[in-house]
C-alpha cells in the first residue's frame, strides 16, 4: 500500500525509480541467495519500507547489507507506524 503510494508520487513527479529490484547476492563468487529492494530511486539511493513499532538494528543491517552489496552510499529506512512521518525516517550512509 505505502509502497504503491510512494510509486504513485515518483511517476507523477518524473523521478526515476526501480519498485522491488532483486539483488543478486555472492560469496566468493557464488551466488547464495537475493535480496530485494523496495526502492531504488534514480540508481543512487536505497528506500526500504517499514511498518513496524519501532526500527530495530536488524533493520539497519538489512540496509547497509544492500548498500554494501549494490556499491552505493545513501539509503533511508522508512517506518510508517508512526504519529508523524518525519520521525520515521532515518538516513543510512555507508562509510
Amino acid at each position: 500500500m505505502y509502497e504503491d503510494a510512494l510509486c504513485r508520487e515518483l511517476t507523477l513527479r518524473q523521478i526515476p525509480f526501480e519498485s522491488q529490484k532483486i539483488l543478486a547476492i555472492n560469496y566468493k563468487g557464488h551466488l547464495i541467495g537475493e535480496g530485494r529492494l523496495d526502492l531504488l530511486i534514480d540508481k543512487v539511493l536505497i528506500i526500504e519500507l517499514k511498518a513496524v513499532e519501532n526500527l530495530m538494528p536488524i533493520h539497519n543491517a538489512q540496509l547497509l547489507s544492500y548498500l554494501k552489496i549494490t556499491g552505493l552510499q545513501l539509503g533511508l529506512l522508512i517506518n510508517f507506524n508512526v504519529t508523524s512521518l518525519r520521525n520515521g525516517i532515518k538516513r543510512i550512509i555507508l562509510t
